[in-house]
């Protein structure tokens, strides 16, 4: 019997922006929100200004194309829309609506 589908998150960032600490705080955030349906969440060191987040090796988030960084609560809703839309985030859902 297979257990419930658990997902891999990427975070890859510019070391030369010095982004390392942005990075492992959305990672953190994540995994306490997500904790039960991640698999893993991986820094992954870059360069030339590159800041996204994947999902399953789907482009979550890509700081190049938004043109900005992500505000975290709309991460973690982009990223329950594609891992569990059902799911509840709460007073994020509350104080920023989908």
């Amino acid at each position: 019997m297979n257990g419930p589908v658990r997902h891999a998150i990427e975070i890859h960032y510019c070391t030369q922006c010095r982004w390392l600490l942005r990075a492992g705080w959305m990672a953190q955030e994540l995994l306490s929100t997500f904790d039960g349906d991640l698999e893993s969440v991986t820094l992954r060191p870059g360069t030339g200004g590159v800041f996204d987040v994947r999902v399953d090796g789907e482009m979550l988030w890509s700081r190049k194309a938004e043109g900005r960084f992500p505000d975290i609560v709309e991460l973690k809703q982009r990223l329950r829309d594609r891992v569990d839309p059902a799911r509840d985030l709460g007073h994020l859902d509350r104080s920023h609506p989908r």
